[in-house]
């Protein structure tokens, strides 16, 4: 299962030159709802809620979704090895929190600060 952060989604969406391959797509593919919240947020702060949102949608609907439950939050308020923005942590603990439940799970990140916190705790990285 790969874990996918805001920064691939937000590459993927927007079409940036630093794109995930397409066969991700196609892979068992969670996330936190953290992401929807940050993506329509990006989206509507560059005025392409109209332009992108039903491809948006689309996107979002490819995902399983986890959510922000007390356990994930608890984790998140806690130091990682690495130092970590607030939306990261959250990103990371999510990951954790399924890692933690059996999953084998693998990241998904454009963002080196993010890829570097996560193998720091033991999360593998998919590689971009």
């Amino acid at each position: 299962m790969i874990y996918v952060d805001t920064s691939v989604a937000l590459a993927h969406l927007l079409a940036e030159d630093r794109r995930p391959p397409d066969d991700l797509w196609e892979a068992d593919l969670v996330t936190s709802r953290l992401l929807e919240y940050e993506m329509w947020s990006r989206l509507h702060a560059r005025s392409l809620g109209r332009s992108h949102g039903d491809y948006a949608r689309q996107m979002l609907a490819r995902f399983a979704w986890l959510e922000l439950d007390p356990t994930v939050l608890e984790r998140a308020r806690h130091p990682f090895p690495e130092p970590v923005r607030t939306l990261d942590a959250l990103h990371l603990a999510s990951a954790l929190f399924l890692r933690d439940h059996g999953e084998q799970i693998e990241v998904a990140t454009y963002d080196r600060q993010m890829a570097t916190a996560a193998e720091a705790v033991g999360l593998d990285l998919y590689l971009l």
